[in-house]
């Protein structure tokens, strides 16, 4: 007899718990991202450097429960993006394309303030979405991603994607996103990354 796919996930990842402050989901492990690893994803390199002379924080935390694989299963990920900006540009995190391009992703917005920048891959077409507690962003396929916390508190968040989707993280670090969120008279734009 063909084992259930309940009998091949772990019991402890069939029900995992999670808070607002804390990444941890399980045993899993997380992944933190300080400034010194995002190097090239903000717009203004010297800001960049002027602030990585100042010390490495701690720009956000990531932690996925990858349990199950096949067709039509799902795998989620906790993440946790502190507030800050680098020159005018908000904390973000790399961003990325699924590996499998027509992946779709839900995040969902558990505590703080953000946006979702969306990027398609073919026609550089861009959105800025708002992302934050009581708020659910769907990314379509074929759509770079990155998160963005353009408030004062830490922005925690869910994101749902399907087993086979993969991270590709390359193709944004080679090229970036077309666009950058900027603070402009207090509120969160969209710019060009071009245009500074």
């Amino acid at each position: 007899m063909k084992p259930s796919p309940i009998d091949q996930i772990r019991p402890e990842d069939l029900a995992v718990a999670f808070g607002l402050t804390d990444v941890r989901l399980g045993d899993r492990p997380v992944v933190r991202r300080h400034l010194a690893d995002l190097r090239g994803c903000f717009a203004d390199e010297a800001a960049f450097s002027g602030a990585l002379a100042t010390g490495n924080p701690l720009l956000y935390e990531v932690c996925a429960v990858e349990a199950a694989e096949g067709d039509g299963q799902l795998h989620y990920g906790l993440g946790i993006l502190y507030p800050g900006k680098v020159g005018s540009e908000y904390y973000l995190t790399k961003g990325h394309l699924h590996a499998h391009r027509p992946a779709s992703e839900v995040y969902i917005g558990l505590a703080g303030e953000g946006a979702m920048l969306l990027e398609d891959e073919a026609t550089g077409a861009s959105r800025l979405v708002p992302l934050g507690k009581g708020r659910i962003v769907y990314v379509p396929g074929h759509t770079a991603h990155r998160t963005v916390n353009t408030g004062a508190e830490p922005l925690v968040y869910i994101g749902v994607y399907p087993a086979n989707a993969g991270h590709d993280y390359a193709s944004i670090a080679e090229r970036n996103f077309h666009k950058v969120v900027l603070e402009r008279a207090g509120v969160p734009a969209l710019v060009d990354r071009d245009s500074l």
